[in-house]
């Protein structure tokens, strides 16, 4: 069966038009009927971010959950990785967050996870498919069955405490910005960090249910960084809409990616022998610097297809504890079981603090290849078919042999929006920007 509704992070699209309350009510019922309890009553929780349409989406979902029966616990805006958290130590049969993560507010998303905490498999979403498809089979549940909602005021506290327990310091004088982007994060950062002795300077924590991640967050950088240039503070924070990813800028306002993040951290769990098999997980977008990084330090990179759970699944099956994405999707799989910013945030202060070196001078041992990124904006339906189209295959092949050993190309579909991204890594500083826009350019004409 060729899944319909899902792409590599939940059901995604644009309110009312893709994503809309009839099928949140029919994803609430095919959820229900998966996770049913046959001893007793299911028990669902739910989060979600700041977006205008979660209210909406929440209360469809919940009526399709209750339909057959499934017991609902509301745990309000909280983080994703607070979801997966909660599942967890909650003992609920499955546990669904309302984001659409980066993207603007008019698009939303429902991400599952299963009673371990773990996205669900690709297996559980086709079963899923299938009863929304055959949804006038469902029959509803006795009357004296039907689910009740509940509200749980401790979820906030119960994910900070959770945090934490990742560090043993307090971050007494650090002086830190943390930008929240209006979005899930707007309440437990402050509490978190606060908590562990930051001086923080919180920025974009007044969301309205429509500026979520606009012109802030770990996608739009400037003002954050322009804050920690003109402020005297040691470091930015930058966190996305439901703050699964984590990105830093250091004290002179360089972004600090993912990648960085990673090599920063990965070497220090290693002098500490805390990094399991010596081995990073990282993805195909991954910047040559940090494979270079890895290899002249003894420590392996393993590179996967682009998105988290393929990040996830290498590290459950060969037993690896740090993987991730360039994005600033971070798993630190010792803590957690999904990409967790405010948990990213906490191990890089941690290793900040202990060492008593600035940010700039720790990201100085990874030295970056220039890598430049373009998108070109398709349906759904259109995003994948390039990869079987002939001339855009040539096309490629013709740009990867320009490149030559000095450089790197990679064009995919984007797993979260209908968009085919290109990305380009070149030692030629002064000719990689009109390469891409040439290539980009090509791409753009074979396939509208």
């Amino acid at each position: 069966m060729i899944k319909k509704l899902f792409g590599t992070d939940g059901i995604r699209g644009i309110v009312n038009k893709e994503l809309t309350p009839e099928l949140a009510m029919s994803t609430g019922k095919a959820i229900a009927k998966i996770f049913n309890n046959l001893e007793n009553k299911s028990k669902i929780l739910i989060g979600k971010d700041t977006r205008v349409s979660c209210d909406m989406l929440e209360g469809a979902l919940v009526s399709g959950l209750c339909f057959l029966g499934a017991d609902v616990v509301l745990l309000g805006i909280v983080p994703t990785p607070a979801v997966a958290f909660l599942t967890r130590k909650y003992g609920a049969d499955a546990g669904i967050m309302i984001s659409a993560s980066h993207n603007p507010y008019n698009f939303n998303g429902i991400k599952i996870f299963n009673n371990e905490g773990y996205k669900i498999s690709d297996e559980i979403e086709s079963k899923i498919e299938k009863i929304i498809l055959q949804e006038k089979e469902i029959i509803p549940t006795k009357q004296n069955l039907i689910g009740r909602v509940f509200f749980e005021p401790n979820s906030t506290r119960d994910y900070v405490d959770h945090i934490k327990r990742s560090t043993k310091l307090t971050f007494d004088g650090l002086r830190v910005a943390f930008d929240c982007s209006n979005g899930a994060a707007f309440r437990s950062a402050k509490l978190l960090f606060e908590e562990l002795g930051c001086d923080c300077k919180m920025l974009f924590c007044e969301p309205d249910g429509m500026n979520i991640n606009d012109h802030c967050g770990s996608v739009h950088f400037s003002s954050l960084s322009n804050f920690v240039k003109n402020n005297d503070v040691d470091l930015g924070i930058a966190f996305d809409g439901d703050a699964d990813r984590c990105l830093a800028v250091d004290e002179n306002g360089n972004i600090v990616d993912g990648d960085s993040i990673m090599a920063i951290c990965g070497y220090d769990m290693k002098l500490k022998n805390n990094l399991l098999k010596n081995t990073i997980v990282g993805t195909d977008m991954a910047n040559l610097g940090l494979r270079q990084f890895c290899a002249k330090n003894d420590i392996n990179f393993v590179s996967t297809k682009v998105g988290d759970r393929h990040v996830l699944s290498e590290m459950i099956k060969n037993g690896f504890n740090l993987g991730g994405e360039q994005s600033g999707h971070i798993i630190f799989k010792d803590f957690s079981t999904t990409g967790d910013g405010q948990l990213t945030a906490t191990v890089l202060l941690d290793v900040v603090k202990r060492t008593g070196e600035k940010l700039s001078k720790l990201t100085q041992k990874i030295e970056k290849i220039p890598q430049v990124i373009a998108s070109v904006e398709v349906s759904n339906r259109q995003k994948h078919r390039f990869e079987g189209d002939v001339e855009i295959i040539s096309l490629i092949k013709e740009a990867e042999e320009k490149l030559g050993n000095d450089g790197r190309l990679l064009v995919r579909a984007s797993g979260t929006e209908p968009l085919i991204r290109i990305m380009v890594e070149w030692k030629n500083h002064s000719e990689i920007d009109e390469f891409l826009k040439e290539f980009t350019n090509k791409i753009r004409a074979k396939i509208l």
